[in-house]
């Protein structure tokens, strides 16, 4: 009976040793996978977190970009209304000051002779709306004696008055030089200085959407 006994307790003590293993294989294999489950799982949050920002930030750089497209459009329609109106200002002022007869004779006149200093051709073609030619043609001749010497000036039939508020275009003979001395002669070359002055009115530190949306 003690043989089998001893047996016995052998085997027992070699059960509970081969247990003892398992146990602890099945520990470090149940630590392990829980640790790479939860770096799976950090990674995957990390994935899902990146993804998530890199849509918000696309998400917001659109919105910016449609509130700038926005702002852009209303300031170019209030830019445009404005300049609208300074060239609606600037004809009453034309019209006052065409009204003032002997002051825009003389302004008229002087034009004529700086131009016939500018353009290098000897013979000129000058023309302006009908009443003006008509009122030029009364006091031409001394207009001519007035220009530099060399040059000489012809003006244009009424019939071919050019359509315009105010002013003269002068013209060398071929018409290949031209002096537009006309209200919409100059109001085109001042139109940039006005636009110009307008936008510094309505955005003095200038036109940054990025400063504006983003800092």
């Amino acid at each position: 009976m003690n043989q089998v006994e001893e047996l016995e307790r052998a085997i027992l003590a070699r059960a509970e040793r081969l247990a003892s293993e398992f146990r602890e294989r099945a520990g470090r294999s149940r630590d392990n996978i829980l640790r790479e489950a939860a770096e799976r799982l950090r990674l995957r949050e990390s994935r899902e977190e990146a993804i998530a920002k890199s849509l918000a930030e696309r998400t917001f750089r659109q919105r910016v970009q449609a509130s700038e497209l926005k702002l852009q459009t209303h300031l170019d329609r209030v830019r445009w209304n404005l300049v609208q109106d300074v060239e609606r200002m600037l004809a009453e002022r034309m019209r006052t000051f065409m009204a003032d007869e002997p002051t825009y004779r003389a302004w008229i006149d002087q034009r004529i002779v700086e131009a016939a200093e500018l353009i290098e051709s000897p013979e000129l073609l000058v023309s302006a709306n009908a009443p003006d030619q008509r009122q030029l043609n009364t006091r031409w001749a001394q207009i001519v004696e007035a220009l530099p010497p060399g040059k000489t000036a012809i003006l244009a039939p009424v019939a071919e008055a050019i359509d315009t508020l105010g002013g003269v275009l002068i013209a060398s003979q071929d018409r290949r030089i031209r002096v537009d001395q006309t209200f919409e002669g100059r109001l085109a070359r001042l139109q940039p200085r006005i636009q110009q002055t307008i936008l510094e009115r309505l955005l003095p530190g200038g036109f940054e959407t990025g400063n504006l949306f983003t800092g």
